[in-house]
């Protein structure tokens, strides 16, 4: 009870408060004692369920992107009582049941496989933005505890996310205890930078190059597309029958194809130029892990290489992007680049053994 502390996104104005909650009707509103602000009215009934675990709780709003409400430790018995649970497969299915939801969702993949087979570049677009989301918390509820949270590194972490991602296309950004040279993106906007690709980049510049490669995908939704093409009536079923890992396998070795990629980058150097960070050190980043590199750094390098082949002309269209005259700024400052890249070392509650292979 005495670590019970909130905390607040409104979604729009960035800032993070510090707040107390005050019953209000059927809801709540927030209020923050500091600077006298006080939220609308909120109904229990919009809350859901972003991340629960270790202590810690995530919530968001139905109809409020971006807006979130969060604490640490246990919540009083009043608050409590009219939060909501996490979902285990999902509402509709944990209302009817696995079996009789799976011989529904099984009727209607072999309509969508059919689909998929005939025209995948084409179906792709059409899948429902909530299953999507569904497949992909599927995906990272199997990485049991590694996601990395300091109050320092997450600071840093939202002010990369938000030069980058200004809009808020991406749902969620976190950075994986796994020392891989990787990052992925999953179905429903989520995309997770893996520590070992913020210990090899030699700036903040170059994460936020990769970070807004990222959003490319998420834009385009090259994840599913990609999924349906490889794995057709399966990836229907598997977001909901306990299957994540296994599709988090195809992510991870997923090839989005010259087109999907070029599309990306082009997003990538956008992003970048709007917010005024230099895609020199993108490519720097392309030439160093994809170069005639010794044999280990190969290594390090194959799990990002195998899902986004580089090519010269990749490399060179981020080193020609750099426009002679304008002032770029560093995507970080030297004290939150340092606390992004301690974020995995520095967070005792993450767990610091990666015992599964993908």
């Amino acid at each position: 009870m005495s670590g019970f502390q909130l905390w607040h996104y409104d979604g729009v104005s960035g800032v993070r408060r510090n707040v107390a909650l005050r019953p209000h009707e059927a809801g709540f509103q927030l209020e923050e004692a500091e600077s006298g602000w006080t939220g609308s009215p909120v109904d229990w009934a919009d809350l859901t369920v972003i991340g629960a675990e270790k202590g810690r709780s995530v919530y968001g709003h139905r109809a409020m992107p971006g807006w979130r409400m969060g604490f640490g430790g246990e919540a009083p018995g009043p608050i409590a009582i009219h939060l909501p649970k996490a979902e285990r497969y999902g509402r509709w299915i944990d209302r009817f049941g696995f079996w009789p939801a799976a011989g529904a969702f099984t009727v209607v993949a072999a309509l969508v496989v059919w689909a998929a087979l005939a025209a995948p570049g084409w179906i792709a677009p059409h899948i429902s933005r909530s299953w999507e989301n569904r497949m992909g918390d599927a995906m990272v509820g199997d990485f049991g505890g590694r996601f990395c949270h300091t109050q320092a590194g997450d600071v840093a972490l939202r002010a990369l996310v938000t030069r980058i991602d200004p809009k808020g296309e991406a749902r969620d950004v976190a950075i994986a205890n796994i020392p891989l040279v990787n990052a992925v993106t999953l179905p429903g906007g989520r995309i997770i930078l893996f520590d070992g690709l913020v210990q090899q980049a030699g700036s903040p510049d170059e994460v936020a190059g990769i970070l807004s490669h990222e959003l490319g995908h998420v834009r385009h939704r090259d994840t599913v597309a990609g999924l349906v093409r490889q794995l057709g009536l399966s990836v229907v079923l598997g977001g909901f029958g306990g299957s994540g890992g296994g599709y988090l396998n195809s992510v991870l070795a997923l090839s989005y194809g010259r087109d999907a990629e070029a599309a990306a980058d082009g997003v990538a150097i956008d992003q970048m130029q709007q917010a005024a960070i230099s895609p020199a050190r993108t490519a720097d980043f392309f030439k160093r892990i994809g170069g005639d590199g010794d044999a280990v750094r190969e290594g390090q390098a194959m799990t990002w290489l195998s899902s986004h082949p580089l090519s010269t002309e990749r490399r060179k269209r981020f080193a020609a992007a750099v426009e002679p005259g304008v002032r770029y700024r560093p995507a970080l400052d030297a004290a939150q680049w340092r606390a992004l890249r301690a974020s995995c070392a520095a967070d005792p509650n993450v767990a610091k053994a990666w015992g599964r292979d993908f």
